[in-house]
């Protein structure tokens, strides 16, 4: 009962407060790009790199998984990815299947 009840009070401050849970936010590319430059500039000024990626406030899982697939990623290659990509859906759409 009291398992529901805590429940209910969570759900309530949720809706009161805007309606989104707590730390389930999608970045965009351009975001994950500026916070990856972020921790390599804190982390070239002597901070440790955990503390760092904290600093940011992205786990570190996140940070690697990022820096996997945008590590050394400027914005004007990030804006050739996201045409390319673009690009992709628009002629997979065209074609017949």
């Amino acid at each position: 009962m009291a398992v529901v009840l805590a429940h209910k009070v969570v759900r309530q401050y949720v809706y009161e407060n805007g309606g989104s849970k707590i730390g389930n936010k999608r970045h965009k590319s351009e975001e994950i790009v500026t916070k990856l430059r972020q921790v390599e500039v804190l982390v070239s000024q002597g901070i440790v790199q955990i503390d760092a990626i904290r600093q940011v406030r992205i786990t570190e899982q996140i940070y690697y998984r990022w820096h996997k697939q945008y590590g050394g990623m400027g914005s004007d290659q990030l804006k050739e990815l996201k045409r390319r990509k673009r690009r992709m859906s628009v002629s997979a759409r065209r074609s017949p299947t």
